[in-house]
């Protein structure tokens, strides 16, 4: 118990320290890729901080409602930095950075989770009902995302309406969240929370909960504008693309860090709770957060945000989304399986180094 807290301060502590050394650092005019490495850091423990508070608060509201709180909250450090970087005017950072986040839980963190699970225990076998309803909902939404490029890249008569079809598109996701809400209320939804007995964290108190969760809200508001702020000069100092910027970087600072706890939970042969955490974790991304920057970008940025996608990012979704499909099917992973989804994932961020 006493390291399990010593974890949880440790978190804690690494989160306010590493937001302090930015805000010194950024107002002491550093150079930009120091400010920016030290706000990627930032954002990755916080990240790590409001994942880990919004399951506590969870325990007080029974798993149906959790679920609901963790596709609300659990991207917030997402969703604050891709706003300001629609204030910046970074539209492809924005939506490589959409796309990373799904192939990063979907290809990275769930290659890493059948890869160092399998090589403990060898063959996994997992419950398939569920994920699989997870990747009917993950289906409808990559459809929302590739149908507006497509109809852009076959010139079809809608492609002079491709912001209206973007902010339809958007309405529907969010429709079919709100609608899943009853459902996962009734403790079916594809959103239920791991039981805090099997990611065995010491139990909060609802205030302390609370109080993390808000105080972590409000520093990553202002680490995100920090980090924006350096990510353009830090582009240019790297010579990397926007693209690469946004689907590696971005995604894996602000989401695909957190859920190490996925790779945990497998290395611990608890692969139910695994795959529930990671297939979520995308289901987030494309369901809520990617509708509501569309929204958001129309009246608060000076940039709208379409769905119309680069063509290699619309290839890379398809292919996660097939294969998340391939793996829930047969109910069971091994550790090739997951080389060969890590192997994958390295291959599309190398194809997008240079644009």
């Amino acid at each position: 118990m006493s390291a399990l807290l010593k974890n949880e301060w440790t978190i804690s502590v690494t989160a306010v320290t590493a937001s302090l050394l930015t805000a010194i650092l950024t107002f002491a005019r550093t150079s930009a890729v120091v400010v920016f490495l030290a706000s990627a850091i930032a954002l990755a423990v916080l990240a790590m901080l409001v994942g880990q508070a919004t399951e506590q608060l969870g325990h007080y509201m029974g798993p149906g409602a959790t679920g609901i709180l963790q596709a609300s909250i659990a991207s917030m450090p997402e969703l604050f930095v891709s706003f300001f970087a629609l204030r910046a005017g970074l539209v492809t950072v924005v939506q490589s950075a959409i796309v990373g986040s799904i192939i990063a839980n979907s290809l990275l963190v769930m290659g890493l989770a059948f890869l160092f699970g399998g090589w403990k225990n060898g063959t996994q076998r997992f419950a398939s009902e569920r994920p699989r309803a997870i990747v009917i909902m993950m289906v409808l939404a990559v459809s929302a995302l590739v149908l507006p490029t497509i109809v852009d890249a076959i010139h079809t008569p809608a492609e002079a309406h491709e912001e209206t079809l973007s902010i339809t598109s958007a309405l529907v996701l969010l429709a079919v969240f709100f609608a899943s809400i009853p459902f996962s209320l009734q403790g079916g939804g594809v959103g239920d929370a791991v039981p805090a007995a099997e990611i065995e964290q010491s139990a909060w108190s609802r205030t302390r909960a609370i109080s993390v969760l808000l105080t972590a809200g409000v520093i990553t508001a202002f680490v995100s504008d920090w980090f924006v702020q350096a990510l353009e000069p830090t582009i240019e100092s790297w010579h990397i693309s926007q693209a690469f910027a946004g689907l590696v970087i971005v995604a894996i600072a602000g989401n695909a860090v957190e859920n190490v706890v996925g790779i945990q939970l497998a290395i611990r042969n608890k692969m139910d709770y695994a795959i529930s955490i990671v297939m979520n974790s995308s289901l987030q991304v494309a369901l809520a957060l990617t509708p509501i920057l569309v929204l958001l970008s129309y009246f608060f940025t000076p940039v709208a945000l379409t769905l119309v996608l680069p063509p290699l990012l619309v290839v890379a979704l398809a292919l996660t989304a097939i294969l998340s499909a391939l793996i829930v099917y047969d109910g069971e992973s091994n550790w090739l399986e997951g080389l060969a989804l890590t192997g994958l994932y390295i291959m599309i961020a190398i194809s997008f180094w240079w644009g």
